[in-house]
């Protein structure tokens, strides 16, 4: 697996990998007659690529950059490659969220730079690309590892040369993927960190710990402590001890009680001995009860 050329090429970092991406369009009498001669396309011919990692765009992000689109234009072509599907069209490999906010700008051309790649390596430049900006939340980070490694049977170390990163992030980022939902609808929010969320894995309640986590502003070091001690149930969920069934004689005793009293009264043994309890609802019966004890 590591004598592929690609992978060759790809590892040499992140800086090498982004610089051939960005080189100028191939020479006009090779590029397709649906791009002009400045290197646009027609934006309707310009589609998403399903497999992109990033899957979260911002509303206020994608409405700045519309406006500076209308304002200054595309400053960085987007990467396309030639669409599997369809002649003359293409699948975007970096640069979703530019050709998003081009349409809200309302442009009918696209800046694009024109990469024939296959799926593993539009994947690669997609994770790259994104990883490098800072683009991708951490879940869709360890979707995106997690998707090489299921399509193409990466390993993680595999993953780290590629990328640029070490071994030991590629391995903490899918752990990431342990958690429930609710936790990764957090980090996708930006509510939780990446390095608070890595503490959740082990956690006995990870839901419960990752709210207090951002109700309490708890740092990293004090979510791990409190990851590494046991959870111990709240008093709404423990579960109520069952009634021990009474023997002929207690309610015998019970109700003799009673009958003397004129009030409810409920004898309990234990291996220690027991307790009587005697129920009164006002003072008067209380009174009353007092004084037949001292009489």
């Amino acid at each position: 697996m590591n004598d592929d050329p690609s992978r060759k090429r790809l590892g040499r970092g992140l800086a090498a990998l982004i610089g051939e991406m960005d080189k100028p369009v191939q020479p006009a009498a090779a590029v397709p007659a649906s791009v002009g001669a400045d290197g646009r396309v027609p934006i309707e011919f310009v589609s998403p690529n399903p497999r992109n990692p990033r899957r979260t765009f911002g509303e206020m992000e994608l409405t700045d950059l519309a406006q500076s689109i209308r304002e200054h234009g595309i400053v960085q072509p987007v990467v396309v490659r030639p669409s599997p599907h369809s002649a003359d069209r293409y699948e975007i490999i970096a640069g979703e969220r530019r050709w998003r906010a081009a349409q809200r700008a309302g442009l009918n051309e696209l800046p694009v730079i024109i990469r024939d790649v296959d799926d593993r390596v539009a994947l690669e430049l997609a994770i790259i690309e994104n990883v490098q900006r800072a683009d991708l939340n951490p879940v869709e980070e360890a979707l995106g590892y997690q998707q090489l490694i299921d399509d193409h049977n990466y390993t993680q170390a595999d993953l780290g040369q590629v990328i640029g990163k070490s071994r030991s992030h590629v391995a903490n980022t899918l752990r990431l993927l342990k958690l429930p939902d609710v936790i990764r609808e957090m980090l996708v929010a930006g509510e939780l960190s990446a390095g608070h969320a890595r503490t959740l894995v082990t956690s006995d309640d990870p839901a419960g710990l990752a709210h207090r986590i951002v109700d309490e502003g708890l740092s990293v070091r004090q979510a791990e402590a409190l990851a590494q001690q046991p959870t111990q149930p709240t008093p709404a969920a423990r579960t109520p001890s069952t009634p021990v069934e009474k023997d002929a004689d207690t309610l015998a005793l019970e109700k003799a009680l009673s009958d003397v009293t004129g009030l409810k009264v409920t004898v309990a043994h234990g291996k220690k001995g027991g307790e009587l309890k005697i129920a009164y609802k006002t003072l008067e019966q209380l009174d009353e009860l007092c004084r037949k004890l001292q009489g």
